[in-house]
């Protein structure tokens, strides 16, 4: 059994994460979006990287790694923040948390499609159902019957994540997540550099001017981006990969129910429908199945 301090950060992961969809979204009213995404990659790179020189612990990565986190920070970081905000602009952060849980089905779809790994029928069958819980949140969780281009743009938000992924794999053969997360991060960062000077000389780039709101984009950085990525290591690394996964199934609902007291969106049947198809295709994709045990010798197989 965990260390209950490990849960407790588990459960303040899981508060964080759903949180930050509803911060993002409340930022979107002072902020452009491509800015305030390179804002808050930009806080929260200074932060890693400011550990990273507190504890010095960051080796130099070979040449072969240096590609694999340019491609991550081209899709984990850069695609994956610039679809993100621009989406959830014009969506909801109910709809933004339920399609981000997509993350893990699109993993595996693309880990066989480029990796050649085998998918079983039960993760195809995870798939399936989780699929059919994004057609119900982006056909009929908008404010209007349709798909919006926010959710269409969320949806390319999630399939850069899942490529990121992809080279995440690889490098953490090698290298620390932990490595991993500060240089693809801080790739990411600086490639997105261009994007907000063409948002500025296209004239749509906007700052607030509110005090609060730049706390809160710090907050976020910081601890809902920074801090909890800490702890989410620390439990998988305690608590193991099967019970820190549980925890993921809360973001989205809590992001639900946090807009819908915060920002007034309103909480509709198609995104309590969809999600729970979404987290049980999930939860069926990477369930485990139990091995047998082995007869002990001396006893017959199906016990006394």
């Amino acid at each position: 059994m965990p260390d209950r301090t490990v849960l407790l950060k588990l459960w303040g992961v899981s508060l964080l994460w759903g949180g930050n969809y509803v911060a993002s979204a409340y930022m979107l009213r002072d902020f452009s979006p491509i800015f305030l995404s390179f804002a808050r990659l930009v806080v929260m790179s200074c932060f890693l990287i400011s550990v990273a020189l507190i504890h010095q612990s960051m080796r130099r990565p070979t040449r072969r790694e240096w590609g694999l986190l340019l491609m991550a920070g081209i899709t984990g970081t850069l695609i994956n923040q610039l679809f993100y905000f621009t989406g959830l602009q014009e969506s909801t952060a109910g709809n933004a948390a339920l399609i981000i849980a997509l993350s893990p089905i699109a993993t595996t779809l693309l880990s066989r499609v480029f990796l050649k790994e085998a998918i079983t029928g039960q993760k195809l069958a995870g798939t399936v159902v989780a699929l059919i819980g994004v057609v119900c949140i982006v056909l009929y969780g908008g404010k209007q019957l349709g798909i919006s281009h926010g959710d269409v743009y969320l949806l390319a938000a999630m399939l850069g994540m899942s490529v990121s992924l992809l080279f995440i794999r690889k490098l953490t053969t090698a290298m620390s997540s932990y490595e991993v997360t500060i240089y693809s991060t801080v790739i990411g960062t600086l490639l997105m550099s261009p994007a907000v000077a063409v948002e500025a000389l296209s004239g749509d780039l906007h700052i607030s001017h509110q005090v609060f709101t730049w706390v809160l984009l710090v907050c976020v950085a910081v601890i809902g981006q920074g801090l909890a990525g800490f702890w989410w290591n620390q439990g998988i690394a305690s608590a193991g990969a099967s019970m820190s996964a549980m925890f993921m199934n809360i973001p989205p609902f809590i992001a639900i129910i946090v807009s819908h007291f915060v920002l007034g969106d309103p909480i509709l049947l198609a995104q309590l429908g969809g999600g729970v198809l979404i987290l049980a295709g999930v939860a069926i994709t990477n369930m485990r199945r139990r091995l047998p045990r082995e007869p002990k010798a001396g006893l017959d197989v199906k016990g006394a």
